[in-house]
């Protein structure tokens, strides 16, 4: 019973991680309040499997519970005295909060709540320096959040901070730019330094995730089978992945005129080594994968992996429904640059709808079909771009798709 209870445990902790990995990579991108409160009260419920989320912004002295998702309503639309509320707890003290009996605990307005499912809640501040609103989570039978919950929820804040930041100053630099061109500079600069403190205290929690995992490791060392060891580097693997991913990720959302890491990139490297990941993950799944010689390019090796991991693993959800999934890897010379293709024989797509095919949260198909959230094609395209590139597919429906990238030498 406790080896099942571990297993599963880890399995948990790998979804949680890659729920995590997705909204920071959609946060980057947002550009308006509504987009960030729909990713995040998405988010929040996933990544603690809680009843109910809700968004707590602070509107001077008032805390306004801007949005939720939960199992019913809660408190959407409402603003409520700081010194009256939960949320309000969390910014004033600016520290996450955890209870798990609300009608036990004198901080928690009890008519406020009676009429709602809430049993027991997690509440974290957005920012633990000069808080600008707060995260809540709620259950519907009594819960004690674990402290890895608490970490969990609060990462998602930290990164929610920078996003509503990006939100504010661009919002702010679309008029200011037109008088004041010269101010954009500045600006940029002083949001990569906001982005760059945030990122680093991100890696805090993820180095302790990663810490706990290794003492599991080699605590129940002769517990452990073969499955379990296999579970374990997977998480470990989605941490380290994670910690570039916020380097990455979030320093190129703000880069501005900022250069990229330019350096020499195996391209062969780094294409056969996401292949063989999606050997090891394709189960009873037959899938062949056709990799010509790559030839090296300039480039940022994380943000070009990135580009790689997202156009592969397109490949290989789109051609889940073929008896043989058969996916081309290869690339075309030209004078100026180089074109690096993947060739699939998927479900394809109409054409007629490519012009939306690189827009956030744009997909060809139904989330009941294929999975997925409508990033990962618009964050190749920001890449590419910004390594001077171009991006563009081919396809006919139920016969394929290609897409290509082009790199200067």
């Amino acid at each position: 019973m406790n080896e099942h209870c571990l297993r599963e445990g880890f399995k948990n902790n790998s979804m949680e991680m890659e729920h995590l990995i997705m909204a920071v990579q959609q946060l980057s991108l947002a550009r308006d309040l509504d987009t960030i409160m729909r990713i995040v009260r998405s988010a929040a419920r996933q990544l603690t499997g809680a009843d109910g989320a809700t968004f707590v912004l602070k509107d001077e002295d008032k805390s306004y519970y801007a949005d939720e998702d939960a199992i019913s309503p809660l408190w959407k639309g409402k603003r409520f005295p700081l010194d009256t509320c939960i949320s309000g707890w969390a910014i004033i003290n600016k520290k996450a909060v955890t209870i798990e009996d609300i009608y036990v605990d004198d901080r928690i307005p009890h008519d406020a709540y009676r009429p709602t499912f809430v049993k027991s809640l997690a509440m974290v501040p957005i920012r633990t320096i000069e808080p600008i609103g707060a995260i809540g989570n709620y259950w519907a039978k009594q819960h004690l959040p674990t402290e890895e919950e608490v970490k969990l929820l609060q990462s998602l804040a930290d990164v929610t901070a920078v996003a509503l930041e990006n939100v504010k100053i661009y919002t702010e630099l679309e008029q200011r730019v037109k008088d004041r061109t010269a101010d954009l500079e500045a600006a940029n600069k002083s949001l990569e330094a906001f982005s760059y403190s945030i990122s680093h205290d991100l890696r805090s929690p993820l180095r302790s995730i990663l810490g706990f995992i290794n003492i599991l490791r080699d605590s129940l060392r002769d517990q452990l089978k073969g499955a379990d060891n296999d579970t374990i580097e997977r998480i470990v693997k989605s941490v380290l992945h994670m910690e570039k991913l916020i380097e990455g990720l979030l320093s190129f959302s703000q880069a501005g005129k900022q250069q990229l890491a330019r350096l020499p990139v195996s391209m062969q490297h780094v294409v056969d080594e996401i292949c063989q990941m999606f050997n090891e993950q394709k189960g009873e799944r037959n899938i062949t994968f056709r990799v010509l010689s790559l030839p090296n390019i300039q480039a940022d090796p994380i943000l070009i992996k990135q580009v790689w991991v997202n156009l592969i693993s397109n490949a290989v959800k789109y051609t889940r429904k073929q008896e043989r999934a058969i996916i081309e890897i290869g690339f075309e010379e030209r004078p100026d640059s180089i074109i690096y293709y993947v060739k699939d024989n998927g479900v394809g797509f109409d054409m007629e709808y490519a012009q939306n095919l690189f827009n956030v949260f744009q997909r060809m198909h139904s989330q009941k079909d294929f999975e997925g959230v409508g990033i990962g094609l618009s964050l190749v395209s920001r890449i590419i771009e910004k390594h001077g590139g171009n991006v563009w597919a081919t396809a006919k429906v139920d016969e394929g798709a290609t897409f290509f990238f082009s790199l200067p030498r």
